[in-house]
């Protein structure tokens, strides 16, 4: 049976391929690098072409790939079947040619680092085209150290290192690290990553946020960077040399998932995707995640789905193509339609139906709505930031139990109660989805049936934890997503929440605390006068 060569065989004839192919014949003992009588036929065969030849060889020593590469690198192709999980190594090495004496270089090491791989060795070729000296290095378990260690020169002679007992005491004190370093179990360790364009503070503020969402996910994180750039790199963000340095650094500290602060396109998710075996993910899914978490309302879960649809339809990729052969259409449905397409369509006759699950909600929302107007209740809606304190606020207000906890969005679904002021005039009284800076237009979009709430306001109470030390931005991010909604014009009351924890003493911004009410939000005697304030507003 043939066996694929992966790499470069332009300009070689049927008898070099035919050699190159039979490379798939060898079997070296576990203990080996690669036996003397294999490492001799790669040299052969690499002076023989001019170009560098390599092998993946799984730990019982079987060739699993075999590689035809340039005259200066060999391009190591995917492989599915072996994948580094936590604490663990590829259970490849990797044994190729060089050209000349050189030794292992950045590629290699590199590539050793970011595949996980058992070993990487290369076999130097001298000038008569006879084997040289041989350079081989393995990962290093320890996060606080160098990714990885370099080993002495050798020769043919000395290839039997013991390398299978070696590469399994390795990988057992991987395991333990791994122990040491990761959160719960089927916690996702994850490492940030944030490309700044407009200056770092605001990308600390940003990344800051981040680890919050993070935190409201279980998601452990074990590391972050951020890196300043005049423009994005289309596929990388960071650029493709920044993001290996990174991925080395995320992996060393056994990540299991990147997450990068600022949405990815599809391209970028293809680039990096293809580029590292590890989950990758960006700020708008990490967002979806949690709303899809904590919605409980089947409403909340329309929304959230329709969202995450939204968000994915463009970015459903494959790379299987094994049914590429018809697209969808006449002729084209059916057994020979593309995975690809399938998703594809699947998803668009879902959002479909979603949408009209969502007019129904809004139909129902003006019903709603024309009856408290014929009983002429006046409402207040509760907007702010996520975790300001707006249900818990709700719920001292109207003696309510809505769930309130010190996390992001941890209510999504909207929820109205009757207040009733000391002179005997009630109102109702809602609270709505949290804001956060960037939410996503997917999430904006799904919402809008919830948000139209908003519309019918009489006045907007817009609550805001001044304990927060990013208080005046998250106020402004409030600000400006009311007035995208064009509901800027309705009466605005801020509520400058958390008092007992923040030291108003040293408040850099007294000005604004003329501008509103300040309350703590779980004790009722402070609420007074907002309370007040509300009933003559209304």
């Amino acid at each position: 049976m043939k066996r694929i060569v992966y790499g470069n065989l332009d300009g070689l004839n049927k008898a070099q391929i035919n050699r190159i192919e039979n490379l798939y014949n060898i079997k070296s003992p576990p203990e080996y690098i690669l036996s003397p009588e294999a490492a001799i036929e790669i040299v052969d065969i690499s002076r023989d072409i001019r170009r560098q030849v390599g092998l993946l060889l799984d730990r019982n020593g079987k060739v699993i790939c075999v590689i035809a590469g340039e005259p200066q690198r060999i391009v190591i192709p995917v492989t599915p079947d072996y994948r580094p999980g936590p604490g663990r190594l590829k259970g490849l090495r990797c044994v190729h040619t060089h050209l000349s004496h050189e030794a292992l270089t950045q590629d290699d090491l590199t590539d050793l680092a970011l595949l996980r791989l058992d070993y990487i060795t290369a076999i130097c070729l001298n000038a008569d085209g006879t084997p040289g000296p041989v350079y081989s290095a393995h990962i290093l378990p320890d996060p606080e150290a160098d990714p990885y260690r370099i080993l002495p020169a050798t020769s043919l002679d000395h290839l039997d290192t013991d390398c299978q007992a070696q590469i399994l005491e390795l990988e057992s004190e991987l395991s333990r690290h791994n122990r040491l370093y990761s959160g719960e179990t089927g916690q996702e360790n994850a490492f940030l990553i944030n490309a700044a364009t407009e200056g770092i503070s605001s990308a600390h503020i940003s990344m800051d946020e981040l680890k919050e969402l993070c935190k409201t996910s279980r998601i452990k994180v074990v590391g972050s960077a951020i890196q300043q750039r005049k423009k994005i790199d289309p596929k990388f963000v960071v650029g493709k040399g920044k993001l290996s340095e990174l991925i080395i650094k995320a992996i060393q500290n056994y990540a299991t998932l990147l997450v990068f602060d600022q949405e990815l396109s599809p391209s970028q998710i293809r680039s990096i995707t293809d580029f590292v075996e590890m989950k990758v993910i960006d700020r708008t899914q990490l967002i979806l995640d949690i709303f899809a978490k904590q919605a409980k309302s089947s409403e909340g879960k329309y929304q959230v789905e329709l969202a995450q649809l939204e968000y994915m339809l463009p970015r459903l990729i494959t790379k299987n193509t094994a049914m590429s052969r018809l697209t969808g259409g006449i002729g084209g449905r059916g057994p020979g339609e593309t995975k690809l397409e399938v998703n594809r369509r699947r998803a668009r006759e879902r959002i479909t139906r979603l949408k009209k699950e969502i007019e129904k909600i809004r139909k129902q929302r003006k019903q709603q709505k024309a009856r408290r107007k014929r009983k002429d209740l006046p409402v207040i809606s509760i907007v702010g930031y996520t975790n300001a304190g707006k249900s818990t606020l709700l719920n001292t207000l109207t003696q309510s139990s809505i769930i309130a906890a010190n996390r992001l969005f941890a209510t999504l679904d909207p929820s109205s109660r009757r207040l009733r002021f000391p002179r005997d005039k009630e109102v109702i009284i809602t609270d709505t989805v949290g804001f956060i800076q960037n939410l996503p237009k997917e999430l904006l979009e799904a919402f809008h049936a919830t948000l139209e709430e908003l519309e019918q306001a009489d006045v907007i109470l817009h609550v805001i934890d001044i304990s927060n030390p990013r208080y005046m931005q998250q106020k402004e991010t409030v600000d400006q997503l009311l007035k995208s909604l064009n509901l800027n014009k309705i009466p605005t009351l801020y509520v400058f929440n958390k008092m007992d924890q923040a030291d108003l003493s040293n408040f850099d911004s007294p000005w604004l605390l003329n501008q509103g009410i300040l309350v703590s939000a779980l004790e009722k005697a402070s609420l007074a006068p907002l309370v007040e304030k509300l009933e003559a507003m209304v």
